[in-house]
């Protein structure tokens, strides 16, 4: 049987609706911070991000209007106001690159872990690839600047040792133990990306037009604050060093480059992609204090996406997925 003649399951075409509305929405961010940026070098990483995800639009648009789907509405050049005063510096940009490369990376993966079909599976490849070398492009030209910010170092114990007690897993009573390598993985990636989702909040609520969408980015700013100030405690505890902020790379502006169903949009897909990677910390924690602080934050994140999924709702903002055929109502109709 031709692979490419199968028709696209229900989890393809649900990848492929994602990946457009998701692409969409940072094509129009990417092109926001191409506009303004004034660093060369950082200039022509997102020229490249540009014209990357323009040759995989027109491939997701083919994939999906050949399975006979209406394409996604997702987000174009209207939530684009050109010419608006600058809002963030050069090197977030950068960095913003960065981290919404490693969401690319992880969403690709995601995507391929569920298509059968060879042209999807080669698309998907094609994607991985173009993600791989972003990252490696915006890792080198942070480094160059100076401000990759690399994770503690630890000094190498003389033996391999098994674990031997109960305090291996106390955090909160008994001699407890410090941090281990494989839960810092977890809590340095969790740190950077509240960080950034922080800092777009702040940004974001400067310019939003409306007091309703105002409010929602103040408060997820104050939701992010508590998650960083949580796992930074557990880190400085330790004597370990935390990620700086990035506040100061947001500009004074309130003249808004972007539309209100845009940034709060952008909040809301962080809070929810969060949800993965601390779902993925509290699996690989074994103190009790780390635990208890994930699920914590779990149970706010579901809290602030219950807000936003209200809002875009409200506001008629929300595109609807795919759904699967309701038979209950098709045999209303007969």
């Amino acid at each position: 049987m031709d692979g490419n003649k199968l028709k696209l399951t229900s989890s393809e075409i649900g990848t492929l609706w994602g990946e457009y509305v998701n692409g969409t929405a940072t094509d129009i961010v990417n092109k926001y911070m191409f506009s303004i940026i004034e660093d060369e070098a950082i200039k022509a990483i997102f020229e490249d991000a540009i014209k990357t995800f323009e040759k995989q639009k027109i491939q997701i648009v083919t994939f999906i209007e050949n399975e006979g789907f209406p394409v996604p509405i997702g987000f174009t050049d209207s939530d684009l106001f050109k010419d608006k005063p600058r809002l963030f510096t050069d090197i977030f940009c950068l960095n913003y690159l960065h981290i919404m490369t490693l969401h690319g990376l992880l969403g690709h993966s995601t995507a391929l872990a569920v298509s059968v079909r060879k042209d999807l599976r080669d698309f998907y490849d094609s994607c991985d690839n173009d993600a791989k070398r972003m990252y490696h492009q915006t890792i080198e030209l942070l480094l160059e600047k100076g401000s990759f910010q690399r994770d503690p170092l630890f000094y190498p114990a003389k033996n391999p040792e098994y674990i031997s007690g109960r305090d291996f897993t106390d955090g909160f009573f008994g001699k407890g133990r410090t941090l281990s390598a494989t839960e810092i993985i977890s809590i340095s990636f969790n740190l950077k990306k509240s960080i950034m989702t922080k800092t777009l909040s702040i940004a974001f609520s400067q310019v939003a037009q409306t007091k309703e969408v105002r409010k929602f980015l103040t408060d997820s700013e104050k939701t992010s604050d508590g998650q960083i100030k949580a796992l930074s405690k557990i880190m400085q505890d330790d004597n370990l060093p935390v990620p700086k902020s990035w506040e100061t790379e947001v500009t004074t502006s309130t003249d808004s480059p972007f539309s209100d169903k845009l940034m709060l949009y952008h909040i809301g897909f962080l809070f929810q992609a969060a949800q993965n990677y601390h779902g993925a910390g509290l699996a690989s924690s074994m103190r009790t204090d780390l635990i208890a602080i994930y699920e914590g934050t779990i149970l706010k994140n579901l809290m602030v996406t219950k807000k936003w999924y209200n809002l875009m709702v409200q506001n008629k903002w929300l595109e609807q997925p795919p759904l699967a055929p309701n038979r209950k109502e098709i045999a209303k109709e007969v």
